[in-house]
């Protein structure tokens, strides 16, 4: 009997030192994972561009002579602000302004010539008047009567003939001023110099008839400036004009600024081998900001369709599949089923299934942190 016993006394030992070993030196690691404080804040619905946006202005010139010619004259530089009319750029105009001087002289010519043919022509008709009261009292004769009549005429036509000419001559002196205004280039509106791509002394070779000069000077309005935005044609639904948008640009990292949508393309793009957009046009709140963009520079935008304040949320990042989120109970993890409201790729709003403190897992990226584990929190985060 007392051979049993140490039998049953021994395999008791044997097995409470397993269990101890079991819970002691077998027991695994904790594993470490990061947490979010389910807090309230503000969640917002939000639409975001699927390709990089861009900065433009809708009042963009890309300018040049209507002439060929050397430069006599540049007066402005890149970064000028200039005004509607004012000179930018001359060409050398010696000939045209002789031209012009010409036309001037001729028609003060035709216009001497004018006025001495039409005296002539008065004075014809004073003699005619005077020649048919002779010829009433029979004092002058029919024949010389026509004579003087026929004068008359002469005169007349040549005062109508000098008055055609007088205006031949003006249209002339007009054309000769027209084709002077064209070796002058002034800004068509009041905006910055964007751009200069000539110099003085430099001759700008004429261009065959319908094919333009190219460009020599850019001029913009950066009163104009605005953001064009492309987006997935899968919220086309969703967007209108006067929506609210938030706006980033990579020379101004870790800011945003606030925008509206001014305006949405009546048409889908259609682009070979990616996503179908349509573009909407952003206008800047800020307007002094707005003015030192440049066009061309790149941006990103989110379209704010929807906003809640003051709601429970946790990052978006944590949600898994089935609308669940991981959370630390004591030092296991248990899995919760939610429900979500407005939600965007940072955060979403919770409905139901968490309370303000509870600790939701974000560092899901181990394949150890699953339902059930033992854990440790190393860390939290606001984000």
């Amino acid at each position: 009997m007392n051979r049993w016993l140490r039998r049953i006394l021994i395999l008791a030992v044997v097995v409470a030192a397993g269990f101890a070993v079991r819970y002691t030196v077998l027991v695994p690691d904790p594993v470490p994972v990061t947490v979010f404080r389910a807090a309230t804040g503000l969640v917002e619905d939000a639409v975001t561009n699927s390709k990089v946006g861009t900065v433009e202005t809708r009042k963009r010139a890309e300018l040049s002579p209507e002439i060929g010619g050397r430069v006599r004259e540049l007066t402005v530089r890149e970064g000028d602000t200039v005004e509607a009319g004012q000179l930018l750029m001359r060409i050398a105009d010696d000939d045209y302004r002789a031209q012009v001087e010409l036309s001037r002289r001729a028609l003060e010519s035709a216009r001497a010539t004018e006025r001495e043919a039409c005296l002539s022509r008065d004075q014809a008709e004073r003699e005619l008047a005077r020649y048919l009261k002779l010829h009433e009292d029979d004092i002058v004769s029919q024949e010389l009567l026509d004579q003087v009549s026929n004068r008359r005429d002469i005169a007349a036509a040549q005062c109508e003939a000098m008055g055609s000419e007088v205006q031949k001559t003006e249209s002339a002196l007009r054309i000769s001023e027209v084709n002077l205004a064209r070796t002058r280039l002034t800004a068509p509106f009041d905006g910055v110099v964007s751009e200069v791509s000539t110099e003085v002394g430099e001759w700008i070779t004429p261009s065959p008839p319908g094919v333009p000069i190219p460009p020599i000077i850019e001029l913009l309005d950066p009163d104009t400036i605005y953001v064009e935005i492309p987006l997935d044609e899968a919220d086309l639904g969703r967007i209108r004009p006067g929506l609210p948008v938030r706006l980033s640009f990579d020379a101004y990292p870790d800011r945003s600024f606030g925008g509206r949508l001014s305006r949405v393309a009546p048409f889908v793009r259609d682009e070979i081998d990616q996503n179908r957009t349509f573009d909407v046009d952003v206008e800047l709140d800020d307007l002094e900001f707005a003015r030192t963009l440049l066009p061309g520079t790149s941006a990103d935008a989110e379209v704010i369709l929807a906003a809640r304040d003051d709601v429970l949320r946790i990052p978006s990042y944590a949600l898994m599949e089935g609308g669940r989120v991981l959370v630390v109970e004591g030092d296991t993890l248990v899995a919760r089923e939610i429900e979500t409201g407005l939600r965007n790729w940072q955060f979403s709003e919770v409905v139901r299934g968490l309370a303000p403190g509870d600790a939701v897992v974000v560092s899901l990226d181990r394949t150890e942190v699953v339902e059930g584990a033992t854990v440790e929190i190393v860390g939290e985060t606001l984000k």
